[in-house]
């Protein structure tokens, strides 16, 4: 099975099984993961900046969070 094939199968069962994904992403359990991992990752970037972009860190950060979960 070559990488086309394995792309086609994944894209596939994305097309296929979309409702389900969406419904996924909007659940309690990937809200409270996405919040570890975004609170992870701000709170690297502001660490790694000196907090210099802490307004705009927590601007991405309100935006990624907004796009999954249910918060």
């Amino acid at each position: 099975m070559g990488i086309e094939d394995l792309a086609k199968q994944a894209g596939d069962f994305v097309k296929d099984n979309s409702d389900k994904i969406q419904e996924a992403l909007k659940s309690e359990q990937a809200e409270q993961i996405s919040d570890k991992v975004l609170d992870g990752a701000a709170g690297l970037a502001n660490k790694v900046t000196g907090d210099k972009f802490a307004e705009q860190v927590e601007g991405a950060r309100s935006a990624a969070d907004g796009a999954i979960g249910n918060e």
